[in-house]
């Protein structure tokens, strides 16, 4: 048996995908082997795993759950060894679209974002994996300054902190990045004092990653094409910028827009995704204060990577090219931080997310 099990999420809606679907993993060569669909379910776009490994969930980004002008989150156990999801059960998110979500580090909550709705839910997780209805909501309120886009709030993501007692909220509306306060013994979910860091006025923050050692973190900013590194003080909940570099090539003016940021494992690399120039941006992260500086562009081999991810043993990269319907592997140099393909070319419609699982 293969040693990590691969969840991709997708959009069903082409009807190339028809929900969740899983691979598995080798962790000395990086040989990704398709198991098949784990679960069918309606546009599963993003997933969360349970710090127990026992269960996965999903939103399901659409905009009429149950009736409801609102989108949903669907909980599942895990079968690791067979690489199957069996349903638990599904709750409104309250918002339309949610795009995004996560648990606590205690395994007791969850937390999604809806696009749509411009809003941020948070749910309980009984004993047995399920959702109950959410006990927190909280509707954004507000614009920026590109008027297509950002005509409401959008949120886009939510990240929770190492010590599990701030979680941050990137909205692509209203270029903030909101921090709310966890108390994860009363269960409580509360937005903090100061609510937000307002970002660069049309930048369209999108994904966030906490750097896995130092005080560090990075927005990446959809409309912009560029990554924003940020000082974060986790004992107080605040954040500050430090610099702001682009995602693209030097005099690039192709129409493209970035979807995904990582920081790697050890970190020391910084990975961005651009869609339309296609490509995974690699940057070098000074250990001393955060800034970022480039070390290449790696084609991603496919069309719109909405997403990737790296292993759980830093070895390995997987891109999910969504508009070419294909998961690519790459190799990393755990040195310079290069990626170099792997030759594997996997087929998955519309794939949007990436997660692993030991197995």
């Amino acid at each position: 048996m293969a040693d990590q099990l691969v969840l991709i999420g997708t959009y069903t809606a082409s009807g190339k995908s028809k929900g969740i679907y899983s691979f598995a993993l080798d962790d000395a060569t990086g040989k990704m082997t398709p198991i098949g669909l784990a679960a069918e379910v309606r546009n599963p776009s993003f997933l969360a795993i349970h710090p127990s490994r026992r269960f996965v969930y999903a939103v399901n980004e659409v905009a009429d759950a149950g009736g409801q002008r609102s989108g949903a989150v669907t909980a599942f156990s895990l079968q690791a060894a067979t690489g199957k999801l069996e349903l638990i059960n599904s709750v409104p998110t309250k918002g339309a679209g949610p795009c995004h979500l996560t648990v606590d580090r205690t395994g007791k909550y969850l937390v999604v974002v809806n696009y749509g709705g411009g809003s941020t839910a948070f749910f309980p997780i009984r004993s047995d994996g399920g959702l109950e209805e959410a006990t927190a909501f909280y509707q954004h309120e507000g614009k920026s300054v590109n008027p297509r886009r950002q005509e409401r709030p959008h949120a886009h993501s939510v990240n929770i902190s190492a010590n599990n007692r701030f979680a941050i909220v990137a909205d692509l509306g209203l270029d903030q990045l909101l921090v709310y306060r966890l108390d994860a013994s009363k269960g409580t979910f509360t937005p903090h004092n100061p609510p937000y860091l307002s970002m660069t006025p049309g930048a369209g923050p999108r994904h966030f990653a906490f750097h896995p050692k130092r005080p560090f973190a990075y927005a990446i900013n959809e409309l912009a094409s560029t990554i924003t590194a940020l000082r974060w003080d986790e004992g107080k909940g605040v954040l500050q910028k430090i610099a702001e570099v682009s995602t693209l090539p030097a005099g690039y003016k192709g129409d493209t827009t970035t979807a995904e940021v990582v920081v790697h494992p050890s970190g020391r690399f910084v990975y961005g995704s651009n869609r339309g120039h296609d490509s995974i941006a690699v940057f070098r992260v000074n250990e001393k204060d955060g800034s970022l500086t480039l070390i290449e562009h790696t084609s991603t081999q496919g069309r719109t990577p909405r997403n990737f991810a790296i292993d759980l043993t830093g070895r390995w990269l997987i891109a999910a090219n969504q508009s070419s319907d294909n998961l690519v592997v790459f190799s990393i140099d755990s040195a310079t931080g290069k990626l170099t393909p792997t030759g594997q070319v996997l087929e998955a419609g519309s794939p949007v997310c990436v997660r692993f699982v030991r197995r």
